[in-house]
């Protein structure tokens, strides 16, 4: 071989390396959330990150900065918008402030059961939902969730709208969660996610709502006395990228992307429901745990109609009768 050549070979070949390296890492997205890394949307996320850069064979690099190491969810949503974070699954309640239409998840019973939630967030009236978020500089992809959310407090057992009179609540700041419990009889307050055991220990508040995966991470029941479980809520994340990342996203890539949202959704579901029975039953001897009889719980849904109704200029009585639709659990 002359030299000629032999110099136009490696040339070649340096240039073939050069491509390979360009093409193995053509995006490098930032994936913020303020979730423990062992819950299971920590995990998901995760799983998420790894499926992402495997199945790109490297175009993608996914960064997953857990745990509010970015800021709370307000912080992340904003900072999405202006394309500082490219990936985040902030709470649906927290959405609802940017997107009104997202307070609808937070109406409670309005997704009276995990099946009912899955056929609604999954099907066309979830996509509807998502759909509205583009205006607000985000794509929204899917929806994630850590269950439904239960009550716990330290004045008495709750079996009843009743029950609830006059007890001091933490809530998210969302303006259906607050409605909720003032029209329960309750005294609603927003609170910072990590403030909540201190609020919980110092007697500021008398109790929360949270799903049983953050009422563990969080330590609630070492400070909480009654759990009901009353599942009157999906916690719900909405998957979400911001506009300019999802628009640089060629076909090929936008495919891995949606897929690995669906795999990592599905793994925290399932993660979900295992890790709540496994630690209930950790946590019964710390926290007394009544779950609602079906009396109760339509006693429960029938009082919360009237929130439904309070929201239904804000989400519009049309997206409100196409869950009903779906579900079959509206006003008889």
């Amino acid at each position: 071989m002359n030299s000629k050549f032999k110099f136009a070979a490696f040339a070649a070949i340096a240039m073939a390396g050069f491509g390979s390296q360009a093409m193995a890492q053509e995006f490098t997205f930032t994936f913020g959330h303020v979730l423990m890394e062992d819950t299971p949307n920590g995990k998901a996320a995760r799983a998420f990150e790894k499926e992402v850069e495997e199945k790109s064979n490297g175009r993608i690099e996914i960064n997953v900065i857990p745990a509010g190491g970015l800021g709370g969810d307000v912080d992340i949503i904003e900072q999405l918008q202006n394309d500082l974070v490219q990936i985040a699954i902030p709470p649906t309640a927290t959405l609802g402030n940017f997107e009104p239409k997202l307070q609808v998840l937070d109406l409670p019973f309005i997704l009276p059961s995990e099946e009912m939630m899955v056929k609604v967030l999954d099907g066309e009236v979830g996509r509807s939902i998502l759909d509205t978020l583009d205006q607000h500089g985000m794509h929204g992809v899917n929806f994630w969730g850590a269950g439904f959310r239960n009550i716990t407090n330290n004045v008495r057992e709750i079996t009843s709208v009743e029950d609830l009179a006059g007890i001091k609540m933490r809530t998210m700041q969302a303006p259906v969660i607050l409605t909720q419990y003032n029209e329960w009889g309750a005294n609603p307050t927003a609170m910072a996610f990590a403030e909540v055991y201190g609020g919980l220990q110092a007697g500021v508040v008398d109790g929360q709502e949270n799903p049983i995966a953050n009422i563990v991470a969080m330590k609630f029941y070492e400070v909480q006395k009654y759990m009901t479980l009353s599942s009157h809520a999906y916690h719900g994340y909405a998957a979400v990228m911001s506009e300019g990342a999802w628009n640089s996203l060629p076909d090929d890539l936008r495919a891995v992307v949606v897929t690995a949202f669906d795999n990592a959704r599905d793994l925290a579901r399932e993660l979900t429901n295992a890790y709540e029975a496994e630690e209930l039953s950790k946590i019964s001897s710390d926290i007394a745990v009544h779950r609602l009889t079906d009396a109760e719980k339509d006693a429960f849904i029938k009082g919360s109609f009237a929130v439904h109704q309070a929201f239904a200029d804000v989400v519009t009585p049309e997206l409100i009768n196409s869950i009903y639709a779906v579900t079959g659990a509206g006003p008889k």
